[in-house]
């Protein structure tokens, strides 16, 4: 066991970037005010109860698609997560592969969690992700890794994932009320290259990584985390090795 960190970069959020306040924000619930709605909509036609407890967020960057699952109030903690809704990705830097340096403009690739809840972003409203997470500080620039990785509104990006405004204010919401349900600490995000299970996609990415051995083993084990989700749309632990390479708990060899 001493081979391995156990650093599923779960660690402690501080409580200035969340708390019961964001809700008296006027913004804020102004923004409520408006999806409120729409959002008991969505979860009625999904014959899910309002409101939601639990939340996880995968993107892929190939197929500029960014995925929100849920549980209910009435789900078990054990109950499998469902989909949603799936937004679209307006706009995206970089190209296929990991970020690794300040100012590459690369999307992150891997697995996050909001670590940020900005309602006075200057692209609308932002949910920061904890980049770089513990992999990153292994594999990435040692004194230049960068920061500042948000999913939020408008449509640029220099690393980032614009969903627009719109889109924004819902997923925003969402978070804020997982978080203030006390039901789930951590709101995972898993930034993927593409959707593993769509044959143009994958093909693109098998394309662009065939020449590169690094990629390819680097999508490969991100790959395995999505193939056990697929599963069960049940989130797997992950861990990471003192390689910085992510891995499913009761995986490592």
């Amino acid at each position: 066991m001493n081979r391995i960190i156990i650093a599923i970069f779960f660690i402690a959020i501080s409580s200035s970037v969340f708390s019961q306040g964001d809700f008296v924000n006027s913004r804020i619930s102004a923004v409520y005010k408006r999806t409120e709605d729409s959002l008991k909509a969505e979860f009625k036609r999904k014959n899910l109860a309002w409101p939601p407890t639990e939340m996880y967020v995968r993107s892929f960057k190939f197929d500029r698609q960014m995925e929100v699952w849920v549980k209910s109030s009435s789900a078990s903690v054990n109950s499998p997560f469902v989909l949603l809704k799936t937004y679209k990705v307006c706009t995206q830097s970089g190209s296929m592969g990991p970020k690794r340096m300040e100012g590459d403009f690369q999307v992150p690739e891997g697995f996050y969690y909001i670590n940020e809840f900005n309602p006075n972003s200057s692209y609308h409203l932002a949910l920061g992700l904890n980049y770089p997470n513990s992999s990153d500080r292994i594999l990435s620039n040692s004194s230049r890794p960068g920061s500042n990785i948000y999913i939020h509104g408008n449509c640029v990006s220099t690393g980032c994932i614009p969903i627009t405004d719109v889109p924004m204010e819902e997923v925003y919401i969402l978070a804020s009320i997982v978080k203030n349900s006390g039901r789930q600490e951590f709101i995972p995000v898993h930034v993927f290259p593409v959707k593993y299970n769509n044959k143009k996609s994958l093909e693109f990415l098998n394309n662009n990584t065939s020449s590169n051995p690094y990629l390819k083993e680097f999508s490969s084990s991100l790959k395995t985390v999505y193939d056990k989700f697929e599963q069960s749309h049940e989130l797997p632990v992950i861990l990471i090795n003192k390689k910085g390479e992510y891995f499913i708990a009761g995986n490592y060899q």
